[in-house]
């Protein structure tokens, strides 16, 4: 078997990114780690009992199975031992065993690379200064990087698109999961990446981790919009015990969506009105890499948008029943109890995911794994920033 399956074995045991850090640093790869005695994976620091279990059980059934849907998927297989992996990472806690790539990876380690973070629930303000300032920056020559979630994260993606830069999106998901339009956008310009190996199980822990890759991978933060209690400040707490630059962009003072950005600034983070506010700070240890663009504003016009859904499940009554639409009530009828409750907790217009699990009261792992077989059935369609909208199907 090649020394690449090992790799791939690491990647699905479902343990810890620690505990996986932790055999690495005792065997240095993970076929050493495979063939050691029995009894010796379990005994390691960092380690737990049950993952100790799970590695012992040396179980390289799924390898096959990840290996044949990257070449479907068209997915890259980066492991520690690359010259293509970033160094970066290698200096964080923890780092990812594996990243499995899609589109192409930018020259992290020779590149000044931002990560742009924020609310999901932004402001027009906050979308706008986030989409003008990633356009600012990529126009200049940084790399973006993004979870590309709805709100600042996907503006700024966007942004830096439209300026024809580079853009990394880091995935709290295994790929198949992140299929909407910014995704392949983002996929064709730059690179979509992710630790998790196709089929995986999605956790709430998944996107906890995501911050150390996406902050790893960046010199900077720009927190562009924020509330006071939100994901984004636990994202700059990570970044700055990576040792990270910290930026924010001021907003109003009584305004609760920029609480926690202004919190930032009193805290030490640098202001930052501009792109280049951000940029100054790497220009001379990366010289070359930037040139300072006059580039101000994105372009007015946004980037394309879904067709607008359907406001309700039913056909119209004063319309003629025609054989191209299907019964609907026919069709419900043949949905899982779980998959009625999905449908049920989305609106007329696009639900992020994590409103629909909050609705649904669903595992988080189920919910997506529904939402693709409902996508799949053609009752639901997959929108830009892990959002999704109710559909009426057709035969």
């Amino acid at each position: 078997m090649a020394a690449l399956e090992y790799w791939v074995w690491l990647s699905c045991c479902e343990i810890s990114a620690r505990a996986k850090a932790a055999l690495l640093s005792r065997f240095g790869d993970p076929e050493t780690a495979f063939f050691a005695p029995d009894g010796a994976l379990a005994g390691l620091e960092g380690i737990s009992r049950q993952e100790g279990e799970t590695l012992e059980r040396r179980d390289l059934s799924a390898v096959r199975v990840v290996v044949t849907a990257c070449e479907q998927q068209e997915l890259r297989i980066l492991t520690m031992q690359d010259a293509a992996y970033p160094r970066r990472l290698t200096h964080i806690f923890a780092p990812p065993a594996v990243l499995y790539v899609r589109g192409e990876l930018p020259p992290v380690d020779s590149s000044v690379a931002i990560a742009v973070v924020g609310t999901r629930k932004a402001t027009v303000y906050g979308r706008k200064m986030a989409r003008d300032l990633s356009y600012q920056m990529a126009s200049s020559g940084a790399v973006i990087v993004s979870g590309l979630t709805a709100g600042i994260d996907g503006e700024a993606a966007w942004g830096a698109l439209q300026a024809g830069g580079k853009v990394i999106g880091v995935l709290g998901t295994a790929h198949e999961a992140e299929r909407g339009q910014l995704a392949e956008s983002v996929a064709a310009r730059g690179a979509l990446i992710s630790e998790y190996p196709p089929g995986s199980r999605q956790l709430r822990s998944n996107f906890r981790d995501r911050n150390r890759i996406t902050a790893g991978l960046s010199l900077g933060v720009l927190a562009v919009e924020a509330p006071e209690k939100s994901g984004t400040r636990l994202f700059v707490e990570e970044a700055a015990n990576q040792g990270k630059e910290i930026f924010a962009v001021p907003g109003n003072a009584d305004a609760e969506s920029s609480a926690g950005t202004l919190a930032m600034l009193k805290e030490g983070a640098m202001l930052a009105t501009c792109g280049w506010d951000v940029l100054r700070e790497f220009d001379a240890l990366y010289p070359g890499a930037l040139r300072r663009s006059e580039r101000l504003h994105a372009p007015e016009e946004a980037p394309p948008k879904p067709e607008p859904v359907e406001q309700a499940i039913e056909p119209k009554l004063d319309k003629p029943k025609h054989e191209d639409y299907i019964d609907l009530k026919k069709q419900l009828s043949e949905l899982s109890e779980d998959q009625l409750r999905i449908i049920a907790a989305m609106d007329a217009g696009p639900v992020h995911v994590d409103d629909i699990v909050e609705r649904s009261q669903l595992p988080v792992a189920k919910v997506l794994g529904q939402l693709t077989m409902l996508e799949l059935k053609g009752y639901v369609g997959r929108l830009p920033g892990r959002r999704f909208e109710r559909k009426i199907t057709k035969k």
